[in-house]
């Protein structure tokens, strides 16, 4: 058999298999389909009491995705709104956070967004909505409030509201808009060379956002620019690849993705850039993610920025969403993406799961080199590693739990009843600190340190293991080392707490700006970022 048939013959047994996979593939789809089914008219038919079709379909097809990966998930009609909020950040509403401390009480407005109905109408933090369109709020959960305070744009809704700093009971009827919240929510002069921007996601327009601001930088006089993707989980991939597109030549490789039955896509930039010589620093950490690795790994691999913080998320698969019948649609994971050197950042396998069901990321040892424009070495199977490791803070348990508890939220709304305004370069006091703790000791929330809450595992495996009589001594002298009054451990974690209380505290004041202009204040890791040399292209 000469060479030619020998390939042929291969070919075809290729072929063959690929086909009879597709078709094994085909008869196990149809076979379970048809035994779900036969499950679901047999319970229909014999079930004790009335089946509840939808709760167990509901249950059947969540657990289904919950099989793959977090990402691919089914939205039914009555969830598209949440889609929208998704994709473009926006809702029909008033534009403000609520909150609701008791079922059975008022709804409190937290926040009203600036520039939002609900600022203009006169709502402010502290005002108590009583009523939504004649029903009162008692009995509401949180969520249901939200849900009769939204609607179609230019709709009305009636509240019955009880100002917070009179007390007069009033009726307030907004007309809702389109509320849309913006992904570059500040942006400015850090000096007079290094401008910043924090983009907190990659929802519809935020290139656009971003241009926008890159430009009106320039003209204040900068020569640098930071880019603050920390924290930023991402969203839409084309958003991703036009804010590259404002930093480097057009027909750039940006991201090329591969998927089932496509093979690779490549997606390049098809427009011209604003600035292809300023010097740019991204700044990452383990919540940036998706998108923000896009931009991140293509400006690393084409050396037009140098990445600094700590490694980022690892997600680097992508989405896309298809209708389904009855106006639903699922957002299922198509492909996973490549940045321009071919890395896949992508830190987790769904498919190669443990025996629990458990995943792993993948380990060090399996990752693989790669090559950025101008020769650097740069690594996939995990995330994107800086080209700085620049450290956070590490905040205490204590803090985590302040924040989580709603400690601080519900002291910021005591303060802002109890002072009417404060000036925009307001800093906490010692008489105000000295009220936080006061109020903070009311509150029940764990306030352990983490060694403390170390010793009482320790302390509960030695009973296990019938050690804690012999130790008892040492175990007493030990637990009196780590026993802290609520008061010394706050005061003790003073400077760690602080910027929280007064970063939510000039969001109530002065929006959402000016709480991240305080929370810039602090921000030692940017700090840090900015005394460090960048990479030389």
């Amino acid at each position: 058999m000469n060479t030619k048939s020998i390939i042929a013959v291969a070919a075809a047994i290729i072929l063959s298999g690929a086909a009879l996979s597709a078709q094994s593939q085909s008869f196990k789809l149809g076979q379970w389909t048809e035994i779900q089914n036969s499950i679901l008219k047999e319970l229909n038919r014999s079930y004790v009491d009335s089946l509840p079709v939808d709760r167990i379909e509901r249950a059947g097809i969540n657990a289904m995705l919950d099989a793959l990966d977090p990402y691919t998930i089914y939205i039914p009609e009555e969830e598209n709104e949440d889609l929208q909020m998704m994709v473009s950040k926006s809702y029909g509403g008033i534009g403000a956070v609520i909150y609701k401390p008791d079922q059975n009480g008022n709804v409190i407005i937290n926040e009203p967004y600036k520039n939002s109905p609900a600022e203009r109408y006169g709502l402010r933090c502290g005002d108590e909505i009583m009523e939504i369109d004649g029903q009162t709020t008692h009995g509401l959960t949180s969520q249901e409030a939200s849900d009769k305070m939204k609607g179609k744009p230019g709709t009305t809704v009636r509240f019955k509201v009880k100002k917070v700093y009179t007390g007069e009971v009033v009726d307030i009827d907004v007309t809702r808009e389109r509320i849309h919240l913006p992904d570059v929510e500040y942006y400015g002069m850090l000096d007079s060379q290094t401008g910043y921007i924090y983009q907190s996601g990659f929802t519809e327009n935020v290139s656009g956002e971003i241009r926008n601001a890159v430009l009106d930088l320039k003209k204040q006089g900068m020569k640098k620019l930071v880019l603050d993707l920390r924290g930023n989980g991402g969203g839409l991939m084309s958003e991703a690849i036009n804010i590259v597109s404002l930093f480097v030549p057009k027909g750039s490789l940006v991201v090329s993705s591969k998927g089932k039955g496509v093979g690779e896509q490549q997606y390049k930039t098809t427009t011209e850039p604003i600035d292809t010589q300023i010097p740019i620093i991204v700044m990452v950490d383990g919540g940036s993610a998706s998108s923000s690795e896009i931009v991140t790994g293509a400006l690393q691999d084409l050396d037009r920025a140098t990445v600094m913080g700590t490694r980022t998320y690892g997600k680097g698969l992508v989405q896309t969403i298809r209708p389904l019948p009855y106006n639903g649609q699922i957002k299922v994971t198509t492909a996973k993406y490549y940045t321009p050197s071919g890395r896949c950042v992508q830190a987790i396998d769904y498919a190669k799961r443990n025996e629990d069901g458990s995943v792993a990321h993948i380990p060090d040892s399996l990752t693989h080199e790669f090559k950025t424009a101008h020769g650097r070495i740069v690594k996939d199977g995990g995330g994107i590693t800086p080209d700085v490791i620049v450290k956070g803070h590490e905040y205490s348990r204590l803090t985590f739990s302040l924040v989580y508890s709603n400690i601080i939220q519900e002291y910021t709304l005591k303060f802002v009843k109890e002072h009417q305004s404060v000036p925009e370069d307001w800093k906490m006091t010692d008489a105000d600190w000295k009220d936080f703790v006061e109020f903070a000791k009311t509150k029940e929330f764990d306030y352990r340190s983490s060694a403390r809450t170390y010793f009482d595992q320790v302390k509960k495996e030695l009973e296990k293991d019938g050690l804690s009589e012999s130790m008892k001594e040492q175990i007493a002298a030990m637990s009196k080392a780590l026993e802290m009054d609520k008061e010394t451990f706050l005061n003790l974690k003073r400077d760690e707490i602080v910027p929280f209380i007064e970063e939510e505290i000039m969001v109530r004041y002065f929006f959402q700006e000016a709480g991240i202009k305080t929370r810039l204040r602090y921000d030692d890791q940017l700090k840090e970022a900015l005394t460090k040399p960048l990479i030389s292209f």
